[in-house]
Order: C-alpha cells, then structure tokens, then sequence
C-alpha cells in the first residue's frame, strides 16, 4: 500500500492537481477580457499615477518576468498565487485604484505561468495528451471565471462584492497546491536548460518586455497620439474608435516583434494564441450578456466548452480535433449572423438562451483546443508559459482594440450600444477558421521537425551500432585472418600471391579502422562500359550475349555489378555440376541496367541457400544480393531442380 502511494506522489498526477489547482486559481481571479490584459491600452491612463504608483504599476511586469526566470519552480508560483489571492480577499481595502489593479493581477499572473509552467513539464516528460489539456484549460479557466461574473457592464472589484464561489475557488485551488507540493520539490529543475545562455533569458526577456509596452503607451494623451499618426487631433476626438485601434496597431507591431526575437516557434504560437482569444471575445461577450438572467447555465456551459476542448487535446488527434471545433464554432457564428440578418445582438437584447449557450460552450472550446493542440510545438522548445502568458495576452488585446475600427455603421460612426463588437460576429467566425488553419500548420510543422529529428537519432543510432560491431569484428580478425595475411606475405617474398596478401592486408586494417573498404575506390565519377567488362567473361560454356553499343555506368556501379556476376558464374561452376553451361545477358532499359546470368545446370534444392546462409557460407548473400542492395537495385533468383538456375540482377542509373 505505501509503495502505491510513494509511485503516486513521484508519478505525474501530483503535478496534475497542481495545475487543476492553479487554473481554479485563474477562475477565480478573471481577467477582464478573452486575454491576459494587464493594463488597458487606452490613452491618458498614465497620467493618473502620481509618485510611487509609478513603482505599483509596473509590478504586474516584474511578477511576470520573475515568474519567467523561476520557471522551474513552477509549483511554487501556483502557491505563491493562491497564497496572494487569499490575501487579496481578506486585506482592508485602505489603497487606492491602482494599487487594488496592480495586486489584483499578480495572483493572475502567478497562477496562469504556473499552470503553463505545469503543462510544459507534462508535455516534455512524455505525457503529451495530459500537458495540452492543462495548457487549453490555462484558457479555458479564464473564460469560466469570465463567464461567473459580468465583466462587461462595469469593472469588477472582488473586494466590494465578495462571492462564496471566489472564495470556494481560492480555498480550493490553495489546498490542491499545497497537497501536491510535497512530490514536487523538485520541480521541473532537471528538466530544463540550467545555462545562463541568451537562448534561455530571450523568453522572459520577450514576454516582460511585451506587458511593458502598456506603460508609455497608456501615458499618451489623444494629441500626442494624432502627432505620431499625422493626422489631426480634432479628427481623433470625433473618432475616438480610430484612437483606440491606432494604439492597438502599434502594440500588435511592436509585440509581433519582441515575439520574433524569442524565436519563429514563439512568433508562430503567438499569433496562434492571439487570433483564437481575439475570436472568441465577441462571441464570449454576446453569450454572457444574453445569459445574464439564466442562472447557473451560463458558467455550466462554459465549465462544459472548457471541458470538451481540454478532452478533445488530450487524445493523438488533438490538432484535427482542434481544427474541427474552430470550423464548428465558426459555423454557428456565421448562422446567427444570417438568422438575425446581420444583427446578431438581437440574441443578447432578447435574452435567447438556447443559441446563446449553444455559442457559449463551442467557442469557449475552440479557444480551449487551439492552445492546446498548438503547446506540444512550444514545450519542446520551453516556449509555453512566455508565449501563452504575456506575449499572447498582450496580441490578443491589442488585436481587439485594433479590429474596433472595423466594428463601424454605415455613416462611418461606431453603434451606441455596448454590443458594439457583437454587431460584427461574422469576423470572429473568420478569425476563427485563421486560428483553425493557424494551429494545423503549426501541428504540421512540429510533426515534420520530430519526424526528422527521428531519422537523425536513427541515423547516430545506426552509426554507433555500426562502429560497435565493427570494434567487435576487429579482435578476432586482427588475431586470425590479418596474421594469415601478414605469415603469408613473409613466407612467399615477392610472389603475385604475397603481393595480393599484402594489399588485402592493408584494406582490411583500414576497413577495421572504420575509413577503408576493401573494394576499389569508387569515387570517380566518370562512365565505365559495363558491356566491355562482362564480355571479357566470355569463355567455353559461358556465353555473353550484350546490346551492340557501350552500355555506361558509374565505375563503382560498373565493377560492382561486375562482381556479383562473377560470383554468379563461380557459383555455377562449383554447384551446377560437371559439363554445365552458362548464358550471361546484358539489357540497357535507359533508367537502369538488368543482367540475367543463367544456367542449365542441377539447380538449387528449396532451403539450400537458408542452409549455406547458417553455414557461413555467404557468397549469394554479400558477394551478389548485398553489392545489389548497396547500390539501391534489386535481385531475383529462380531455379527448380534439375532444371538450372537463372539469377536477374537489376540497378537504377
């Protein structure tokens, strides 16, 4: 029984708990829009901070760059996450604005770099389909915590409004940390780069510096932003949308770049991650608005969508599956866009539960499954929490700030009502069927790299296998065959036959020092007449019948194939029998060169060459089948008793 629970607490499922536990966390403390958005990008924010708030406001920016450099004590971070969102909801509110938002966030963003911390480990330790399901529900706990509470009818303070559920989440989320954290000290310290190299820091490097951005932009004021743009101030004040989306422009610039530099994987899950959350905050905001009065359905409904998209990555097809819920979710935006006639708020202003729950629970599964699916490409490369985290984050909200200049009525002027962005649920469909083709060719690429990186291992596999067989053969080779050699050399002086021992001897001491082989060096290039060859094999009983001109091969392939038929014809006179004929047949067939050697001799009895193989005796096997395969051609063998043999060899050009 306690070694049951020592493998249990050393396996992978505490570091499971650990992350159920931090995306309660994350459920607890929702953000206020589909991405992680730590300051609005809105001008003139900036310039309420006033001395110190200055040091308040960029701490959710440190948190997130420690919490990069500490990655490999990710469940601490969930710890330190749940520790400080209890505090947040039992502290006396005595600060002000900025500093309620500032603390607010870095349970937030403990919490989502822990969980994505925890399914990078999974992912690199083997358990793939585990891993992408606690990336996906990194996600999919922030749309269930959006889905409690209404976010977009003003902002919510959980200190003015505490809810049983908030606390029920944090409790929970706390203890569930907790009790995992014994059979994870360790952590992930053994799994990840412990060099200071500029490969390791570019990441929190890159996602600090994309939260930092907010900072100097939301200090400038609607004429420092015409003034950058060159238009005119008074045209901006009219059309304070092109404001917004000229700020969010630049963010999406500025931090497609800093995503660039932590690498191309990085830049690609990115802009993964930041279409998917930029797609569904829409249709997040119409099925929130029209469940507002529906009780419980709207956070069942958003519990099930996160949990259809985390079950959906956790098997071997997660990105087709992943690919399918984008297609479908964009399907039934578009219906309702046509149902509606192009005013889908209609569903929202008339409370329509069943399309809206409908839409609920397929977009927040599709965003669930696109992170998912798309953090096994990341893991591998430790990319998950920067590039899920901030940098993602930080796109998305730039993006949906960006896309407000589209959401603009015939006059040219945005709609009055707060269902603004909801009017336009046809561009969250596309958006949805980009972030569908954005994960699967990101899933195909990843499949093409592990694919050859594969056949790289194979490859070194294959060669030290090959010099391990080789060192094996070379003890009793050196002891027997090259002494031979060597006694034969000394004994018969300058004769044709201690010549030949001698220049065997040194190719096979070469052969056996890996950089010889004993056959002629064939590394010229040049044309060799395969048909002047074999007709100098003609002799009594053997017959040479060749096409009328030069028949050309590369000299390697020329006498290799020259060799297995000499072989051939040795055969036949050791084997055939007394009196026995041979015909040897050259056939040029321009994208290869065929030979049949054939006899009419006593044949091959069925298993004899089986049995000679046992025996040691291989001259069918190396001297002719193995010359063939090693020039990537093919031979046959066919013979009955009594009635000859014919052995066909064929090599491409």
């Amino acid at each position: 029984m306690l070694s049951g629970v020592n493998t249990w607490w050393t396996g992978r499922w505490p570091a499971v708990l650990a992350g159920l536990s931090g995306a309660l966390l994350l459920a607890s403390t929702p953000p206020a829009a589909a991405g992680l958005q730590l300051f609005s990008l809105a001008t003139r924010q900036g310039r309420g901070f006033q001395g110190t708030e200055w040091v308040l406001a960029i701490t959710p920016v440190a948190v997130i760059g420690l919490s990069l450099c500490l990655l490999r004590r990710w469940p601490y971070l969930i710890v330190a996450a749940g520790l400080s969102a209890g505090w947040l909801l039992i502290a006396s509110d005595e600060s002000g604005h900025i500093l309620r938002l500032s603390l607010q966030l870095v349970p937030q963003a403990l919490a989502l770099i822990g969980v994505l911390g925890c399914a990078q480990s999974l992912i690199r330790r083997g358990h793939a389909g585990l891993g992408a399901a606690m990336a996906g529900l990194a996600l999919g706990a922030r749309l269930f915590g959006t889905s409690l509470v209404d976010q977009f009818f003003g902002y919510y303070d959980p200190r003015s409004s505490l809810q049983t559920w908030q606390h029920g989440l944090v409790v929970a989320g706390l203890i569930g940390a907790l009790a995992a954290l014994p059979g994870l000290w360790r952590a992930d310290a053994e799994a990840d780069d412990r060099s200071r190299s500029w490969r390791r820091l570019r990441l929190p490097l890159a996602g600090a510096l994309v939260m930092a951005l907010t900072l100097p932009l939301s200090y400038l004021s609607t004429s420092n932003v015409a003034a950058l743009m060159g238009v005119d101030a008074f045209t901006l004040q009219r059309h304070p949308y092109a404001e917004v989306a000229m700020i969010g422009a630049v963010v999406l610039v500025l931090g497609t770049g800093l995503a660039a530099v932590a690498g191309l994987w990085s830049l690609g899950g990115a802009l993964t991650a930041a279409i998917a959350q930029a797609a569904i905050a829409a249709p997040l905001s119409l099925a929130v608005f029209a469940l507002a009065g529906a009780g419980p359905v709207r956070w069942i409904g958003a519990l099930v969508g996160a949990a259809i998209g985390a079950a959906a990555v956790a098997s071997r097809w997660r990105v087709a599956a992943a690919g399918g819920l984008t297609v479908a979710a964009a399907t039934t935006l578009f219906i309702a866009y046509a149902a509606t006639t192009g005013r889908p708020e209609r569903l929202a202003e008339q409370h329509r539960v069943v399309p809206a729950l409908v839409i609920l629970v397929l977009v927040v599964a599709a965003g669930t499954a696109v992170i998912g699916a798309a953090a096994p490409a990341l893991a591998p490369r430790g990319a998950v929490p920067a590039v899920f985290g901030p940098i993602a984050g930080v796109l998305a909200a730039a993006a949906i700030q960006t896309l407000q200049a589209t959401y603009l009525e015939s006059d040219g002027l945005p709609n009055s009502t707060v269902l603004n962005d909801v009017s336009h649920l046809n561009t969250s469909g596309v958006l949805l069927l980009a972030a569908g083709a954005a994960v699967g060719g990101l899933g195909l690429a990843h499949y093409l790299t592990e694919r050859w990186a594969e056949r790289k291992r194979a490859e070194q596999i294959r060669k030290e296998a090959a010099a391990a067989e080789r060192d094996r053969l070379a003890r009793p080779i050196h002891d027997g065959v090259l002494q031979v050699l060597a006694m034969v050399q000394r004994q018969d002086g300058s004769s044709p036959l201690a010549e030949l021992a001698g220049e065997q001897e040194i190719a096979l001491r070469k052969l056996l020092a890996g950089g010889g082989t004993l056959a002629p060096d064939g590394r010229e290039t040049g044309g060799t007449d395969l048909r002047a060859m074999l007709t100098e094999l003609a002799a009594p009983g053997i017959e040479v019948a060749t096409p009328a001109e030069a028949v050309r091969l590369p000299g390697h392939s020329a006498r290799e194939l020259h060799s297995a038929v000499r072989a051939a014809l040795d055969n036949v006179r050791r084997h055939a029998g007394a009196g026995a004929r041979a015909w040897i047949l050259l056939e040029d067939e321009g994208d290869g060169v065929r030979v049949s050697v054939r006899d009419d001799g006593a044949g091959i009895a069925p298993g004899r060459l089986a049995e000679a193989e046992r025996d040691g005796r291989l001259g069918v096997t190396q001297s002719m089948r193995g010359r063939i395969t090693d020039l990537k051609g093919t031979m046959t063998i066919d013979s009955r008793p009594g009635q000859g043999t014919e052995i066909e060899f064929w090599i491409p050009r």
